[in-house]
C-alpha cells in the first residue's frame, strides 16, 4: 500500500503516514520519520507527551527535533531544534504553548511552540533526567535522576528544593500526585515516603511489603484521582497500595510470559471519576497489556514481538494511545476501536438450525466455520476474540493446493503470481510473508533452552574478529551463533557461519526466535550437503553450479578455468555470504524474497544467473585478484535481470544437471523441538572439537605462561622502578638532610641571637621588675606611714576628745564643787560667824587658784591641792562641819584619783611624742612635781 506524507516534507526528510496492517487493530496512523540521501535511514523517536487537554502531541528524536502533532486537525509541525537527544519531555504546563525538554547534557529547558523561542536553561543535575512531573497547577515541576531530584517554581524558573540521597540508595522517581499537594518519593530501597508540597515535611511512608511479596519497584503509576499507587519491576507481579489507608490491596500476577514491567499507566475514562480501573502494562517482551485492577481480567493489548513497543503515553482524555516503538517510529491508537471488541454485547442465545438439503450446491457444498489459521502465539491472541471465515470447499481439490496451503491463511502460488508481479514483497507484510513462506514453529521452549545455555566457547571473542559500533547488534549475533551452536556442534567450529547468519541477524534483531528459526531454516533447506566435506568448501554444491554455468556459458567457464579460477572463488563467495557482500539492502530483500519463494535449487540458480550477467566484466578480467575483489565488492549490476536470469536457468537447465535433483525439497523445522542436524563428518568435527579444546587449553597454558612472566617482568620492572626510586628518593633525602642541617645550623644561629637578645630583654625586664618592686615598696611603707600617722591623728582625737570631755567633767565636778563649798561655806557662816574672814580669805585664794587653773593646763591639780589644803584648815579650824567630812573626802578622793588617772594618760602621751614635760609648758619634769 502507498504511504501519503503527512503533512508537509522536510528537505532530507519525509515523513510517512501509513496505515496499519490487519494484524495491529485500533492503529489510527503509523508516523515514521526517514532521511534520504546515500544511506537512507529511520530517525527514531524517544519521548512522547500529551498536553492536558489530549489532542497534541510532543514527540522528541533522538537528533533533538521537537515535534508537535495535531491529532484533530491532522497535521504536525517542528517546533524546535536542540540538536541532542531528549531524555524525558512534558507537555502539561500552566502557559499551553510552553513545554519542558529534558537533554542529554543534563539540563532542562523550557520553549514555546509558537514563538518557537527559548523561554529558560535550568541546570543543576548531574546525571541524565529521566522523568519531569508537573503539578496538576502547573506551576510546579520536578526532575528526576538517578541521584537527585530537584523542585522548581515554573513562574520564576528558579530551584526552590534539592533532594539529595546516598549513592548506595539512589532515586527511582518522585512525581506529583494527582488532585492534591502530595509528593511521592520512591527509591531503590523499596521505600515510598509522601510530603507535603508547600513546606516538605513528612506525610507519611508506605509500610515494607510481607515477605515473600518483595519486588525490587522500578515502574509506578497512580490513579487520575491519586488514591491508588501500582508498583512494578523486575518480576511478573504488580503491587496495589491504597494511599489513603497506606496499605497493600493486593498483588496482581501477570502471565509468566510477563517477566519484567517496563512501563505502567492507567487508562482514563471519562464516568469513573477518576479511580481508574484499566491498566496497561509494558513488559519486557515489548507488548502493552490493559488489564482491569478489580476483576484481573486481560482486556486488550498492543504491540507484537515484530513491532515492540519501547515506551508509551496515554492522553488525559483517554480517547488515544502514543506509543514509541523499537523501530523508531510511532504508532497512534485508538482506545475506542480497542475497546471496541471489550464492550460488544454477547452473542445472541438462540441461534437457528439451517437446512443445508436445499442448498443449490447440493451436498458436496458444506458451509463450515473455522478460526483463521494463526499459528499459536500468545501475542497474537486477542482476549476472547475469535476470527472466523466461511469456506465453502472446492470439489476438485488437489494435493498440490493444499501443499502449497500456507498459515495465516497464505497460499504459495498466490504469492509467487504476486512476486512475479511486482519483483518484491510490500516492506510492510515481507517480515509477515516470510515466516509464513519458512513455516516457523516459533519453538519458545526450545529456544530458552539454548539461550540459556550461555554463549559458546567458540564465538565468546566474537568482537574481536568481528568488531561493530552497536552493542546491541554484536550481542543478538552473538546469542544466535551461540543457540546454533549448542544445536548442533558443527557450528561452532564453521568459520563463515557469522557470514551467513548476519544479514538474517541485522533484520530480525528485535526478534531473536525468529532470526534463530530463520537461519537455522535456511541452513536445513538452503545449505544442504554444504557440510559432507567439512573443513573444505562443499564441492559437490560447487559443482552443480559449475555444471549451470558450463551448460549456458561455456566461453565464460573456460575464461576462468584458463585465468586459473575455481568455483570456490566465484561461486563459493556468494554462497557463505548469502550475497550480502555484494547486494544492497534493498536488493537483498527482493533477491530473498524469490529465494523463500522458491525451491531450494533457486538459490543456486542465483548464483549461476549472478555470474552470467556478470560475464562482460569478468572476461576482462585476467589477474586473480581480480576476480576476488569482483565477488567480494558490489558492482553495477541490475538485480532484477539477475531474478530474471535465475528463473530462466530454472526452466532451462536439463535435468541430469539441475540442482533439483539432488537438493530436496522444503522441510520446515519441527514443533516443539529442533530436528537433529548430524549431515556432516563427526568424527572431523569431534577431532576438530578436541583439537579445539587442546588448543584452547593449550592457549590458557601459554597465556597463563605469559601472564606469570609478564607478571614476573612486570614485577622486576616494578623492583627496578622500585629500587631507582628508592636510590632517588635516598639522595633527595640526604640532599634534604644537608639542606635541613644548613637550615638547622641557621635556625641554632638565629636561635643564639634570639637567646642573647631575649637574655637583654629579660635583664631589662629584670631591672625594671626590681625597680617596680622597689617603688611598691616604698609606696606600701609610705602606704603604711600614712596609715599610722592617720591612726596617730585618730588617736590623738580620740584623746583630745577625751581631754576635753574630761574637762568638761572636771569643770562640771568644780561646779559641783562650787555648789557644795557654797553650801559649806553658806553652813560655815550659819555655824562659824566667828571666822567669816577667814572664810572669805580662803574664798578668795580658792578663786585665784581656780582662775590660774584655767590659764593653765594642770589647774585640776591645783584644785585639788587647794580643796586638800582647805579641808586641812576646816578639819583644823572647824569642829562642827565633821559630819560633812566623809562625803567631802570621797569625793576629794575620786578627784584626785581622775586626776591622777588624767595625769598618767598625759605622760603616755608625752612619752609616746619623746617628750617628757608636763602639758602646760613648764620645764619642770614630771617626777618631780608633787601629786
Amino acid at each position: 500500500m502507498q504511504s501519503s506524507d503527512l503533512g508537509n516534507r522536510e528537505q532530507g526528510k519525509i515523513w510517512h503516514r501509513k496505515p496499519a496492517p490487519a494484524a495491529q487493530q485500533g492503529v489510527i496512523v503509523n508516523i515514521i520519520h526517514s532521511a534520504t540521501g546515500y544511506h537512507s535511514k529511520t530517525i527514531r523517536f524517544l519521548n512522547v507527551a500529551f498536553d492536558s487537554s489530549g489532542d497534541s502531541l510532543l514527540a522528541g528524536d533522538h537528533q533533538g527535533n521537537i515535534y508537535v502533532f495535531d491529532l484533530t486537525g491532522n497535521r504536525f509541525s517542528l517546533v524546535q531544534r536542540t540538536m541532542q537527544a531528549c531524555t524525558a519531555l512534558a507537555f502539561n504546563l500552566r502557559r499551553k504553548t510552553e513545554y519542558l525538554v529534558a537533554l542529554a547534557d543534563y539540563s532542562i529547558k523550557c520553549f514555546d511552540t509558537d514563538t518557537k523561542e527559548l523561554v529558560s536553561w535550568m541546570r543543576g543535575h548531574d546525571s541524565s533526567v529521566s522523568s519531569i512531573s508537573v503539578h496538576g497547577s502547573g506551576r510546579y515541576a520536578i526532575t528526576t535522576s538517578t541521584d537527585t531530584a530537584q523542585f522548581w517554581d515554573l513562574d520564576t524558573f528558579q530551584r526552590k528544593r534539592k533532594l539529595n540521597v546516598r549513592q548506595s540508595v539512589g532515586i527511582q522517581k518522585v512525581f506529583f500526585l494527582p488532585l492534591s499537594n502530595t509528593i511521592l518519593s520512591c527509591f531503590k530501597d523499596n521505600s515510598i515516603f509522601a510530603w507535603e508540597c508547600d513546606t516538605l515535611q513528612c506525610k507519611y511512608q508506605l509500610p515494607t511489603p510481607i515477605e515473600g511479596s518483595m519486588l525490587h519497584y522500578k515502574i509506578f503509576a497512580t490513579t487520575r484521582d491519586g488514591r491508588v499507587l501500582v508498583t512494578g519491576g523486575k518480576s511478573n507481579h504488580l503491587h496495589l497500595w491504597c494511599l489513603e489507608s497506606k496499605q497493600l490491596l493486593r498483588i496482581i500476577q501477570m502471565p509468566t510470559k510477563v517477566r519484567a514491567v517496563r512501563h505502567l499507566e492507567f487508562l482514563p475514562d471519562s464516568f469513573d471519576g477518576g479511580s481508574n480501573q484499566v491498566l496497561g502494562v509494558l513488559s519486557q517482551d515489548n507488548i502493552m497489556r490493559f488489564i482491569n485492577i478489580q476483576t484481573c481480567k486481560h482486556l486488550f493489548d498492543i504491540g507484537n514481538h515484530e513491532e515492540g513497543i519501547s515506551t508509551a503515553a496515554i492522553s488525559p482524555n483517554g480517547r488515544y494511545i502514543a506509543s514509541v516503538m523499537q523501530n523508531g517510529s510511532l504508532n497512534i491508537y485508538s482506545v475506542q476501536a480497542l475497546t471496541q471488541e471489550v464492550n460488544k454485547p454477547p452473542p445472541p442465545l438462540v441461534k437457528v438450525v439451517e437446512d443445508l438439503s436445499k442448498d443449490k450446491l447440493g451436498a458436496s457444498k458444506l458451509t463450515m466455520r473455522v478460526t483463521s489459521g494463526r499459528s499459536e502465539r500468545p501475542w497474537k491472541s486477542r482476549g476472547s476474540k475469535t476470527q472466523t471465515r466461511v469456506l465453502k470447499p472446492q470439489v476438485n481439490t488437489s494435493l498440490e493446493n493444499k501443499e502449497n496451503e500456507l498459515p495465516d491463511g497464505l497460499n504459495k502460488k498466490r504469492l509467487q503470481a504476486l512476486l512475479k508481479g511486482f519483483g518484491e514483497y510490500p516492506a510492510k507484510y515481507r517480515m509477515f510473508v516470510w515466516r509464513a513462506l519458512l513455516q516457523l514453529p516459533e519453538n519458545h521452549l526450545a529456544f530458552s533452552s539454548l539461550i540459556d545455555k550461555g554463549v559458546h566457547s567458540a564465538f565468546v571473542h566474537l568482537k574481536d574478529e568481528y568488531p561493530m559500533k552497536s552493542r546491541k547488534l554484536l550481542r543478538v549475533l552473538q546469542r544466535t551463533l551461540s543457540a546454533l551452536a549448542h544445536w548442533s556442534a558443527i557450528f561452532g567450529e564453521t568459520p563463515y557461519i557469522p557470514l551467513l547468519a548476519f544479514p538474517f541477524v541485522k533484520l530480525f534483531q528485535n526478534n531473536q526466535l525468529i532470526c534463530f528459526e530463520v537461519v537455522a531454516t535456511v541452513i536445513v533447506n538452503w545449505c544442504q550437503h554444504w557440510f559432507e566435506y567439512f573443513p573444505n568448501p562443499p564441492v559437490n554444491v560447487l559443482s552443480l553450479v559449475e555444471n549451470i554455468l558450463a551448460h549456458h556459458d561455456k566461453e565464460l567457464l573456460q575464461h576462468l578455468i584458463n585465468c586459473n579460477v575455481t568455483s570456490q572463488l566465484y561461486a563459493w563467495p556468494l554462497l557463505e555470504t548469502l550475497f550480502s557482500e555484494i547486494l544492497t539492502r534493498e536488493e537483498w530483500l527482493k533477491v530473498f524474497d524469490n529465494i523463500f519463494s522458491n525451491h531450494p535449487s533457486y538459490f543456486l540458480m542465483m548464483v549461476a544467473a549472478y555470474i552470467v550477467c556478470s560475464r562482460a566484466p569478468l572476461l576482462h578480467c585476467n589477474q586473480t585478484e581480480d576476480f576476488e575483489y569482483f565477488f567480494h565488492h558490489r558492482n553495477n549490476l541490475d538485480i532484477n535481470v539477475v531474478i530474471k536470469e535465475a528463473y530462466h536457468l530454472m526452466e532451462a537447465t536439463p535435468a541430469d544437471i539441475h540442482p533439483q535433483c539432488m537438493l530436496d525439497d522444503f522441510i520446515p523445522l519441527t514443533k516443539g523441538q529442533y530436528p537433529v542436524f548430524n549431515k556432516y563428518p563427526r568424527f572431523i568435527v569431534d577431532y576438530q572439537t578436541q583439537e579445539r579444546e587442546r588448543i584452547r587449553q593449550d592457549e590458557v597454558e601459554y597465556l597463563r605462561e605469559r601472564q606469570l612472566v609478564h607478571e614476573i617482568e612486570a614485577k622486576a620492572v616494578q623492583r627496578k622502578v622500585e629500587d631507582e626510586a628508592w636510590y632517588r628518593k635516598q639522595e633527595l633525602l640526604h640532599e634534604a638532610e644537608e639542606q635541613r642541617r644548613k637550615i638547622l645550623l641557621q635556625e641554632e644561629e638565629k636561635l643564639a641571637d634570639q637567646r642573647q637578645r631575649l637574655a637583654a630583654v629579660k635583664r631589662e625586664l629584670k631591672v625594671k621588675e626590681l625597680q617596680l618592686l622597689d617603688a611598691a615598696r616604698r609606696r606600701f611603707l609610705k602606704h603604711q606611714q600614712d596609715q599610722r600617722q592617720m591612726e596617730l591623728k585618730r588617736l590623738d582625737d580620740e584623746i583630745a576628745r577625751k581631754v576635753s570631755m574630761r574637762e568638761r567633767e572636771t569643770a562640771a565636778t568644780v561646779q559641783d564643787v562650787e555648789v557644795r563649798q557654797m553650801e559649806l561655806e553658806s553652813q560655815r557662816q550659819l555655824f562659824e560667824q566667828q571666822l567669816v574672814k577667814d572664810q572669805e580669805t580662803v574664798t578668795q585664794e580658792v578663786k585665784g587658784e581656780i582662775d590660774a587653773s584655767r590659764r593653765r593646763a594642770d589647774l585640776e591639780e591645783h584644785l585639788v591641792q587647794r580643796l586638800i589644803e582647805v579641808d586641812r584648815d576646816e578639819d583644823r579650824s572647824v569642829k562642827p562641819s565633821l559630819k560633812y567630812a566623809p562625803c567631802i573626802d570621797k569625793k576629794i578622793a575620786e578627784l584626785r584619783d581622775e586626776q591622777r588617772e588624767r595625769l598618767v594618760k598625759k605622760q603616755f602621751a608625752v612619752v609616746y611624742k619623746g617628750e617628757r614635760y608636763c602639758s602646760d609648758n613648764s620645764l619642770e619634769p614630771i617626777a618631780g612635781r608633787d601629786l
